[in-house]
């Protein structure tokens, strides 16, 4: 890991994920050329925002976290914003697209995020018989 990258591992990732702020994990392993051809992005975007926490969780060393996640292509990167899962999607970025995420995701208003998922929860609580 880089200076401005984080390995994740089951022992942190729950810390991790339960800060505030944007969070940003990248699921690769060693042998994935896709993996290794992002790395890079991955790593120069990080050091262009240091406000977000980009992490990287190795497949094979942390085969249990990635099993928990069902995560079934590499690489897979996911962004949490205050605890909230916003985005999970297998496959490399251009550092465009990735700047474009990280614009959008910083543009949320989380309030009315957590309004739809409470709507979208009772909703699913009222189709239950």
């Amino acid at each position: 890991m880089s200076a401005t990258t984080v390995e994740i591992t089951q022992q942190n990732f729950q810390s991790l994920v339960d800060r505030d702020g944007i969070v940003l994990i990248d699921w690769w392993a060693q042998w994935c050329g896709p993996c290794r051809a992002f790395a890079p992005t991955y790593e120069l975007v990080a050091a262009k925002h240091p406000d977000i926490t980009f992490g990287k969780v190795n497949t094979e060393v942390e085969q249990a976290l990635a099993e928990t996640f069902e995560i079934r292509s590499i690489p897979t990167l996911m962004i949490l914003r205050d605890k909230v899962l916003l985005f999970s999607q297998a496959g490399a970025l251009p550092e465009s697209g990735l700047e474009d995420l990280i614009r959008q995701v910083r543009a949320l208003d989380m309030d009315t995020v957590r309004a739809r998922i409470a709507s979208k929860q009772q909703e699913k609580k009222s189709d239950t018989p």
